[in-house]
């Protein structure tokens, strides 16, 4: 690690410095103070011959944290400037006070006064947003409900938000509530991080053991002998009330931006044959197909998501 030090060039407030192992991958920590919570995460200063100076979002997935943008990162700060968030609940952010819910429609507003706080001084007033999965979805409704703030958009792996039909609202609520009643029950205790970074490997979007070693230790924090999650345990509660897919293709019908969808061979949208009204929906939508998994820009050969995602910024 480099020294600490505390510069201002980042939005923001303190700023540290850090870096892992690769120094063309150096990165800050940052955190942003809104009203009612303070976010944390990655920045990455632009390089010296960046082109352009629009501040880069980066947003990650569910259950994630800033660190799944390690790879791709560095390689946008050829651009501009990026800056990497960690949700509300997620790696070094603050928590929701007791008694909320993990909302999706929180998330937006979160974004949306992060960027009206502290990147307001951007060259046209706009900033790009690239979104994995979760961090899709919340930049997808954050560009139609804010079209002059965004000039780019990128979706990997992500097109949309999850919807449910109409008739399953009261029973979706219903499992909702019951578990806010019955809470979330006890962590599990690690004995180290190799072995939760173990637990993380398999799941609903398997990690191979580099990427999940990258991405765990910043989910984590000591406890006892040991180690357990430092996400919110309610980030695993249901959702009380989920948007309909006539809401979802309202949403995706509002973004008036430039748009890339970048599609995962094996991703978990690889295997779904309804997207296409989904596509349709967005006016100026671009897709590219890449290798890889979910998260195929932090785990194997990221490189065709890295280079498509440039290029789409670069070539507007």
């Amino acid at each position: 690690m480099s020294d600490m030090s505390f510069p201002t060039d980042a939005p923001g407030n303190q700023v540290k410095d850090g870096s892992i192992e690769n120094p063309a991958r150096s990165f800050r920590e940052s955190d942003w103070k809104l009203r009612h919570i303070t976010l944390a995460g990655l920045s990455w200063p632009a390089a010296a011959d960046a082109h352009d100076n629009t501040p880069i979002i980066m947003l990650h997935g569910w259950l994630d944290n800033s660190l799944t943008f390690v790879k791709l990162a560095p390689e946008l700060a050829r651009l501009g400037p990026v800056y990497a968030l960690d949700f509300a609940g997620h790696g070094h952010s603050g928590h929701r006070p007791e008694g909320q819910s993990y909302l999706l429609m929180d998330y937006v507003a979160d974004l949306a006064e992060l960027v009206e706080r502290y990147f307001q001084e951007t060259p046209d007033g706009r900033i790009n947003l690239v979104g994995h999965s979760l961090g899709g979805i919340v930049g997808a409704l954050y560009a139609a409900a804010f079209p002059e703030r965004i000039r780019n958009l990128v979706m990997i792996d992500s097109l949309g938000a999850l919807s449910r039909p109409v008739k399953e609202t009261i029973p979706q609520l219903r499992k909702a509530v019951k578990k806010r009643i019955a809470g979330s029950g006890r962590q599990v205790v690690y004995p180290d991080i190799a072995t939760a970074a173990k637990a993380r490997e398999g799941g609903l979007s398997p990690l191979s053991p580099e990427a999940a070693l990258t991405l765990i230790p910043r989910n984590m924090k000591p406890e006892g002998e040991g180690y357990v999650w430092q996400t919110d345990p309610r980030l695993r509660h249901p959702s009380p009330l989920m948007m309909t897919e006539e809401q979802v293709l309202a949403s995706l019908s509002a973004i008036e931006t430039r748009v890339l969808f970048v599609r995962a061979d094996a991703g978990l949208l690889s295997y779904r044959k309804d997207l296409d009204k989904r596509a349709d929906a967005i006016a100026n939508l671009q897709i590219v197909n890449v290798p890889g998994g979910h998260h195929c820009h932090l785990d194997g050969e990221t490189g065709p998501a890295a280079t498509a995602i440039k290029q789409f910024l670069e070539n507007e």
